[in-house]
């Protein structure tokens, strides 16, 4: 599979919404849609107004259809605003999904290693929340995250979720 990455733009943020909804494992939540995760109070805050001064992200595009598979992005997500990664005011929350039929062929690697390289100079360190049976759990440690000790919770599905971080320097 041929594809590119590039910097995710304001354009994009309807795909942002589109893989928020997938990182947010809403289907396995019954009907759930896009427009549910666009009007949930605690996903909102991940991608609305996509485009502040703090936000960066790369998308993976397909080259033969210039399809958008995937994306991975940050947002500083502070004050009223914390997120679930939330660890303090300096570090930005990680967010990332690829299309269910794009996965496991190496897209969210890529992504992740683009946007770590982008970033290790801004930040000391980046955050995100994963449920304890993402298959992505492999991944993020293979890159050097580590599970937040004492940061275990029960995620909204009634399962147990953990923030993992990695430092820079």
């Amino acid at each position: 599979m041929d594809y590119f990455i590039r910097l995710v733009t304001q354009q994009d943020e309807l795909f942002l919404w589109q893989m928020l909804y997938e990182a947010a494992h809403m289907a396995e939540e019954g009907n759930l849609t896009m427009q549910d995760a666009m009007n949930h109070p605690d996903l909102t805050k991940y991608v609305k107004n996509w485009g502040l001064k703090d936000d960066i992200g790369f998308i993976a595009i397909l080259k033969t259809n210039n399809q958008p598979v995937g994306a991975a992005w940050l947002r500083l997500l502070i004050g009223e605003n914390k997120g679930y990664g939330y660890l303090n005011d300096q570090t930005p929350e990680l967010a990332i999904a690829i299309l269910p039929q794009y996965r496991n062929q190496g897209i969210g690697t890529q992504l992740l290693t683009h946007l770590l390289a982008a970033v290790k100079t801004f930040y000391s360190s980046v955050s995100l929340s994963i449920r304890a049976t993402n298959p992505a759990l492999g991944l993020y440690k293979r890159l050097g995250f580590e599970v937040v000790a004492g940061s275990e919770t029960i995620n909204r599905i009634g399962g147990m979720s953990f923030k993992m971080k990695i430092d820079f320097y």
